[in-house]
C-alpha cells in the first residue's frame, strides 16, 4: 500500500553503485561480459545513473582491472549516466580517452583512512584531486566528490561534524558538482545524519548538491536514508542486491540494497522510475553469477514468492 508522508521529496534519483562499489571487493574475478550484462540489466530496470567502474591501478583493486575493456561495451546505453571513479590524473586520462563524461574522486574525512586508502594525508589527497577536477571540468565532465568516513572511523572513532564539513567544503571548492556523504562503516544514526546535513547547510552547502551513501552494518541504512529525505536530500546511493563493502575498512559490510530502498520509496509514493520486479530479477541473476544468495531482504522476499 502506498501511503505518502508529507514533507518528503516527490522523486529520488538513485545512484546505483553495484557494478563498481558492489563488485570491487569480490575475491574471484567477475568476467567483463558479466559486468557489462549486469549494467545493461540495471539500466533496463529503470536506473538512470549506474556507476560503471574505476580507473585505479590494477594493483590496488584487481577486480576493476578491466575498465578499458568494460567501458566501451556500455556505449549503447543512451540516456544512462555512467560515472567512473578516478584516483588521479592518470586515471582521468584513461577515463577521458574512452569518452567518460561523469567522473568521481574519492576523499576521506579522516587522516587514518586517507593514509590507508590513498597513502596521503587529507590535505595531500585534496591537492592530488585539484588538477583532476580542474581538467575534468575543462572537458565539461560532471564531477562527483565522494567523502568517506563521515560518521565514524574504525581507527579514530566518531568523526566530529565540523571536521567533515571542512573537508566537504574543500571538495566542493575544488569544483565538484555534487558531494556523496559516506557512512563507510555503517555507524550513523538518524539524528547524526540530520545534524551533519544541517551543519553543511549552515556552512553554505545546499542540500541539492548532497547525496548520501549508507552501509547497513547495524541495520540503520534505511532509517538514515529516511532522515536524509526528511532533510530534503534527493540523491541516494545504493547497490543492487546489497553488494559491496570496502577493501580498506574491514568492518564495512554491504551497501544499502537498492531493492530495499525502492521498496520503501514505492511505499512512500516517491518516484524513482525503477521497476522493482526487474531489479530483483537482476540481483537474483547476479547472485547466481557470484555463487551466493543476495543479502537484500527485499530480494529474498520477492524471489521466494510463487
Amino acid at each position: 500500500m502506498t501511503v505518502p508522508v508529507p514533507g518528503l521529496p516527490a522523486r529520488v534519483r538513485i545512484h546505483e553503485v553495484g557494478a563498481r562499489d558492489g563488485l570491487q571487493n569480490e575475491k574471484s574475478a567477475v568476467p567483463t561480459e558479466v559486468k557489462a550484462e549486469f549494467i545493461h540489466r540495471l539500466a533496463a530496470a529503470g536506473l538512470t545513473t549506474v556507476e560503471a567502474t574505476s580507473f585505479v591501478h590494477p594493483k590496488w583493486v584487481p577486480q576493476l582491472a578491466d575498465a578499458e575493456a568494460l567501458f566501451p561495451r556500455l556505449a549503447d546505453l543512451d540516456g544512462v549516466a555512467l560515472p567512473v571513479l578516478v584516483p588521479n590524473e592518470r586515471g582521468l586520462d584513461r577515463a577521458l580517452a574512452l569518452g567518460a563524461t561523469r567522473i568521481a574522486v574519492f576523499g576521506s574525512a579522516t587522516e587514518t583512512f586517507a593514509s590507508r586508502n590513498l597513502n596521503r594525508t587529507v590535505a595531500e589527497s585534496l591537492a592530488m584531486f585539484e588538477p583532476v577536477v580542474a581538467r575534468a571540468k575543462q572537458d565539461e565532465a560532471h564531477v562527483r566528490g565522494y567523502l568517506s568516513m563521515c560518521f565514524g572511523d574504525p581507527w579514530e572513532g566518531p568523526v566530529p561534524v565540523h571536521q567533515v564539513v571542512r573537508v566537504a567544503k574543500s571538495l566542493l571548492d575544488l569544483g565538484c558538482d555534487e558531494l556523496s556523504l559516506g557512512d563507510t562503516i555503517g555507524v550513523a544514526t538518524p539524528g547524526h545524519v540530520q545534524e551533519l546535513l544541517s551543519a553543511l547547510n549552515e556552512a553554505g552547502v545546499g542540500t541539492d548538491r548532497i547525496g548520501v551513501h549508507f552501509h547497513d552494518t547495524y541495520g540503520q541504512a534505511l532509517s538514515n536514508t529516511l532522515a536524509a529525505l526528511q532533510h530534503g536530500v534527493t540523491t541516494v546511493d545504493a547497490s543492487a542486491g546489497g553488494l559491496g563493502g570496502c577493501p580498506y575498512a574491514k568492518s564495512a559490510t554491504g551497501n544499502l540494497a537498492t531493492e530495499d530502498l525502492v521498496w520503501m520509496l514505492d511505499g512512500l509514493g516517491i518516484e524513482t522510475g525503477v521497476d522493482l520486479a526487474a531489479l530483483t530479477a537482476t540481483s537474483v541473476w547476479m547472485a547466481e553469477q557470484l555463487g551466493r544468495p543476495s543479502p537484500s531482504r527485499t530480494v529474498r522476499a520477492l524471489s521466494h514468492k510463487e
